[in-house]
C-alpha cells in the first residue's frame, strides 16, 4: 500500500463574505482527517467568534512582530486589518503526511502560492455580485462604506481567479464542499504526488 511521504496543503479563498468559514465548517463536519489552520488576524473579535478556534486575534504590534521574525507563511492587510498563517504549524503537520487546509482572503492565497506552488488552491466564487451584497450586509457588522468597499475588493479579487487551479461556485453549501471533497480526492491520486514511490517499488524489483 503507497502512502505519500507529505500531506497536501489545500487553499480555500475568495471574497469576503462569500462563504469560505460556512464551506470550511461542513467540510471539517465529512472530513475528519483534514488539519485547519487557525490564522492570525489584528481585527476585532465578532459575536460567537473564539480566540485560537476563528483566528489568533492579535495587536497590530504583536502581529508585526511576526512578520519581522519571518513566522508567517503568508500575510496580508485587507480593509486596514492583518490577516495571516503561521509557519510552523504548516510546515509540521505537512511533513507528518497530514493534510493541512487554509481558509484564508484572496491577498494572502497569492502569497502562499508564490512561496508554496505545489499547494493547491481553490477560489470559492459568488452567484452573483448581488448575492454577495446580501451576505455582507446580512451579517449586521458592517457599514454601508464597508459593504461597498469590500464589493469593490471583491471585484478586484475575481480577476485574480487565474491564478487559481480549481474554481467552486457557492450557490449551494452543500454541493460546494461536495466538490472539494472531490478536488481532495483528486490531488491525491495524481501520478506527480506517487509516481516516485512507485520507482521505488520498481527498484526493489
Amino acid at each position: 500500500m503507497l502512502v505519500e511521504d507529505k500531506g497536501i496543503l489545500f487553499v480555500l479563498s475568495g471574497p469576503s463574505g462569500v462563504g469560505k468559514g460556512t464551506v470550511r465548517e461542513k467540510l471539517f463536519e465529512e472530513e475528519t482527517q483534514l488539519s485547519y489552520s487557525v490564522s492570525a488576524t489584528t481585527r476585532e473579535m465578532r459575536p460567537g467568534e473564539a480566540e485560537g478556534v476563528d483566528y489568533f486575534y492579535k495587536s497590530k504590534e504583536a502581529f508585526e512582530t511576526m512578520i519581522e521574525q519571518g513566522d508567517l507563511l503568508e500575510y496580508a492587510q485587507y480593509v486596514k486589518n492583518y490577516y495571516g498563517t503561521p509557519k510552523a504549524y504548516v510546515e509540521e503537520q505537512l511533513e507528518k503526511g497530514q493534510d493541512v487546509f487554509l481558509e484564508i482572503e484572496v491577498q494572502g492565497a497569492l502569497q502562499v502560492k508564490e512561496n508554496f506552488p505545489e499547494g493547491v488552491f481553490i477560489f470559492l466564487f459568488p452567484p452573483s455580485l448581488e448575492e454577495l451584497k446580501n451576505r455582507i450586509m446580512s451579517r449586521g457588522t458592517e457599514t454601508s462604506d464597508l459593504v461597498m468597499n469590500r464589493l469593490k475588493e471583491a471585484k478586484k479579487e475575481i480577476d485574480m481567479m487565474s491564478a487559481y487551479d480549481y474554481v467552486v461556485v457557492n450557490d449551494d453549501v452543500n454541493q460546494a464542499v461536495d466538490k472539494v471533497k472531490a478536488i481532495i480526492k483528486s490531488e491525491h491520486c495524481k501520478r506527480t504526488r506517487i509516481e516516485a514511490q512507485f520507482q521505488t517499488i520498481l527498484e526493489e524489483e
